[in-house]
């Protein structure tokens, strides 16, 4: 079992930057494929960034790139997500998600381990 516990969510001004992390535990962190998902009310859960053990690949959604940059220490057992040049249609839950695999993993479905969300809310 892994638990998953987000955090660095909050308000912003559009424009403005936030950094999220997800802490992990229960099991060996540097095994695991690794995400950033986002759900905004009414809407679908989609894609932010994934990242694979190793870090060695990364993907991003279209709309996130340039912008947004995932890493991940596996030492400390730790997910980050730095965004920047937030818009207020990116208000949404972030939520961390996690699959062993030594692949990287892009379908939202195909996580089965997901934490509680943080939330993120960016005003115009």
């Amino acid at each position: 079992q892994v638990h998953l516990v987000e955090s660095g969510g909050g308000l912003v001004q559009a424009g403005g930057s936030l950094r999220l992390s997800c802490a992990a535990s229960g099991r060996t962190f540097s095994n695991y494929s690794m995400g950033w998902f986002r759900q905004a009310p009414g809407k679908e859960r989609e894609l932010v960034a994934v990242i694979s053990w190793s870090s060695f690949n990364k993907v991003y959604a279209d709309y996130v790139k340039g912008r947004f940059t995932i890493s991940r220490d596996n030492a400390k057992n730790t997910l980050y997500l730095q965004m920047n040049s937030l818009k207020p249609e990116e208000t949404a839950v972030y939520y961390c998600a996690a699959k062993k695999t030594n692949t990287i993993i892009e379908k939202t479905d195909e996580y089965n381990y997901w934490g509680q969300g943080t939330q993120v809310t960016v005003s115009s």
